[in-house]
């Protein structure tokens, strides 16, 4: 329910009540009825902030001492008004002013928008706030309530986590699964069902693939799965009695069980989220008074015809979705689903996303979709959204988490005025030229209306597109001109170079694929000479030293780290100087590569180095061997060669098993040069992204053909994307 009074003068025309003047007051803050803690602290902070704004000290005392003759705010819930559970009013009458709400929650709420609307505080993020100060503290008369239609709100940000002030400033919640039993918030069906435990002696409790049972996903029509999965919710449950919500979802991958039952079900259901909903309907029934939650995600979020059970809580999850336009217009599918799901009930939690999470770092135009996708969730009975930021700092990090939070308890305020006054508020002088780079990065993306905005996407994608080099240029400009603009004020300079970081790391790629003269790793001089990009070390060190000032650790969610993305750099460096016999060369395929670096063998030896991404300059072979030669076009005596590979195992990227060097004199009959194998084997533990040179020192031998053969990796039973071919990434080569 959404209600907003219209604020009113009532008759008066002059502000009518005056809290503080000169430093002094003549009122006091009330809590009323039986106050919790939390009414307490609420009225402790309101007492901080109008004495922060106006120098005056109001002393907080229980109704039953409140003093004659003083005027009165009053916090709590009032016994004459009964309100929605969320639902908050600031209102005056006689004087006195009331800040009231159904809850404990709301009451809080209460004061925060208190402050924000009549006396305009601002908290941009933890630590930096805006609070006027007035000699003279009014107020005309009052009368305004609002229920929030999205009741949970969370914005998967550190900053709101790490701060739970900031969090009650920003009115979303202290962690990201509220309710949650800690043990089982999302992808369950694997620690109720460990393999290690269950899959030898009873493989058909697990998804049957074919004609192999695999531990991917559950066998959801056996009858033996439901039983244990609802002894360890149970468990679970009274393990923390604290806890409402247990999830009983799939596992991350597409893997579902095609067993005779199953696919039947599916079949009448119309998606594969009908034998889910039966399924997790028959463990609510066993817990009436908790909540299930179970994903409505990629090959369960098409709605089945099963209503879900009451108590069955939908997590509808939108990661397919393009994000340079609002779902509604480039996600009509996911609409569509979600319009479906909310005809099925009333219990929808939305899972969002926000961020590029292939790279956090880099920029991401998808700040205009924020408003519409928020309201989209509003106006189809979503009323607990999950906003997946990447938790450890990501591009505009504060400003994205700033305005989402907005977005969440009002999804119709102005989005461009929400950004403005952030951007003018926190980055001060600096501010009007970031809000300019804001708005052009935007441009440039809705110029191309092609262009596939993608959650696991890289920036290398957008060079032709809103990173295109002079495009790179100019936004580097607005920087420079934002970091003069506040460099007398150290710590607003370090929020700017922190603003910088998204355009920083898009120049390095660009600098890694060589991608013009400007954008390389090396540079010629004069006289021909192949030297080191004098700009781009100094990129690389800033970059780094900014990083570490803000204590951002990770690059991506696969956990590559500050660290190794600057030690790989400079290795890309090292390489970039080192001669290649290679460079520029033929390469002919013997096997067929797949979709990325456009199928184009050449990327192996056009000097572009790639990165942590497999969309930055990889050759990938999917599901079967890379095998590949190099015409060196004459005859050479060489003693080494190198090659790189990527690694990111949650992508079924794998480090080839082995590597094999042969060279030939005639392309016809070859001979061994050496066999170079994977130094860190494939293993649960293995590292999730990560790049591994296959190097290779031989006695000198003369060649002009070298054959290249890596073999790859099969998909280990164990894998949660087990029983799908995996994929062999390769880099340049290096012959010397």
């Amino acid at each position: 329910m959404f209600i907003i009074l219209l604020m009113s003068c009532s008759g008066f025309t002059d502000s009518n009540i005056i809290i503080a003047e000169n430093g002094k007051t003549n009122y006091e803050i009330v809590l009323l009825g039986e106050a919790s803690e939390s009414q307490y602290e609420s009225a402790q902070e309101l007492g901080k902030y109008i004495k922060l704004i106006s120098g005056a000290e109001l002393n907080v005392t229980e109704e039953s001492s409140q003093t004659d003759g003083k005027g009165k705010i009053y916090i709590g819930r009032s016994a004459k008004r009964k309100l929605e559970r969320e639902q908050i009013s600031i209102r005056t009458e006689n004087g006195n002013v009331y800040l009231t709400g159904g809850s404990d929650n709301a009451i809080r709420n209460a004061v925060y928008v208190f402050l924000e609307a009549y006396f305009d505080c601002k908290w941009y993020a933890p630590g930096v706030e805006e609070v006027p100060t007035q000699n003279k503290m009014t107020l005309d008369s009052i009368n305004y309530a609002y229920t929030p239609e999205i009741v949970t709100r969370t914005v998967h940000s550190r900053l709101f986590y790490d701060n739970p002030d900031f969090a009650d400033k920003q009115k979303v919640t202290h962690e990201s699964f509220p309710y949650y039993v800690p043990e089982a918030r999302v992808h369950t069906f694997h620690k109720f069902l460990p393999e290690e435990k269950f899959y030898r002696s009873n493989p058909e409790y697990y998804a049957l693939r074919g004609t192999q049972r695999l531990p991917t996903q559950l066998c959801l029509t056996n009858d033996h799965v439901l039983e244990i999965v609802k002894d360890s919710v149970a468990a679970l449950f009274e393990r923390y009695p604290e806890a409402t919500v247990v999830s009983v979802s799939q596992d991350d991958n597409q893997q579902y069980c095609q067993c005779d039952n199953c696919s039947k079900i599916d079949a009448q259901e119309g998606s594969p989220a009908g034998t889910m909903i039966r399924f997790v309907n028959k463990v609510a029934e066993a817990f009436p008074d908790k909540t299930i939650s179970t994903l409505a995600y990629q090959y369960t979020r098409k709605p089945c015809k099963t209503r879900p059970a009451k108590n069955v809580l939908i997590t509808l999850c939108s990661i397919e979705c393009d994000r340079s336009a609002p779902i509604a217009e480039k996600c009509k599918d996911f609409a569509d689903d979600l319009r479906g799901w909310g005809k099925l009930t009333t219990n929808i939690r939305i899972w969002d996303y926000t961020t590029q999470f292939t790279n956090f770092l880099a920029p991401f135009p998808n700040l205009r979709t924020l408003r519409p996708n928020i309201q989209l969730f509003k106006d189809n009975n979503a009323n607990w959204v999950f906003e997946q930021h990447s938790t450890n700092p990501s591009e505009l990090f504060e400003l994205r988490s700033y305005v989402t939070s907005k977005l969440l308890w009002d999804p119709n305020l102005d989005f461009e005025g929400l950004v403005t006054t952030f951007t003018n508020g926190y980055y001060e002088e600096a501010g009007p030229l970031i809000k300019q780079y804001i708005d052009l990065i935007h441009d440039r993306l809705a110029q191309n209306e092609d262009f596939f905005l993608f959650l696991y996407g890289d920036p290398s994608e957008a060079f032709d597109s809103y990173l295109a080099p002079e495009l790179l240029k100019e936004y580097a400009e607005i920087f420079d001109r934002a970091e003069a603009a506040v460099k007398s004020k150290p710590e607003v300079a370090a929020r700017v170079k922190a603003a910088r970081l998204g355009i920083d790391y898009a120049i390095l790629e660009a600098c890694r694929k060589n991608l013009t003269e400007d954008f390389s790793l090396m540079v010629r001089t004069e006289n021909g000479q192949l030297v080191e990009n004098p700009g781009i070390k100094k990129i690389i060190e800033d970059f780094r030293t900014v990083c570490t000032a803000q204590k951002i650790t990770l690059m991506n969610e696969m956990g590559f780290t500050i660290d190794e993305y600057y030690s790989n750099y400079l290795d890309a460096l090292n390489i970039a100087k080192k001669p290649n016999k290679a460079l520029g060369k033929k390469v002919t395929t013997l096997t067929k590569p797949k979709k990325y670096a456009d199928e184009d063998p050449m990327v192996l030896t056009d000097g572009a180095l790639g990165g942590s991404s497999f969309y930055a300059n990889w050759l990938g072979y999917e599901g079967n061997d890379l095998e590949v030669v190099v015409d060196l076009g004459e005859t050479h005596d060489i003693s080494t060669v190198s090659m790189a590979f990527l690694q990111v195992t949650n992508h079924i990227v794998f480090f080839p098993t082995s590597v094999t060097y042969l060279g030939s004199l005639d392309g016809d009959r070859y001979f061994d040069l050496g066999l170079v194998t994977n130094r860190t084997p494939l293993n649960k533990e293995s590292k999730v992204n990560d790049i591994q040179y296959f190097d290779l020192k031989f006695t000198p031998r003369k060649i002009r053909y070298l054959k290249v053969e890596a073999k790859n990796t099969q998909t280990p039973y164990w894998h949660h994307a087990a029983g799908l071919p995996s994929w062999v990434f390769a880099d340049e080569i290096i012959v010397d």
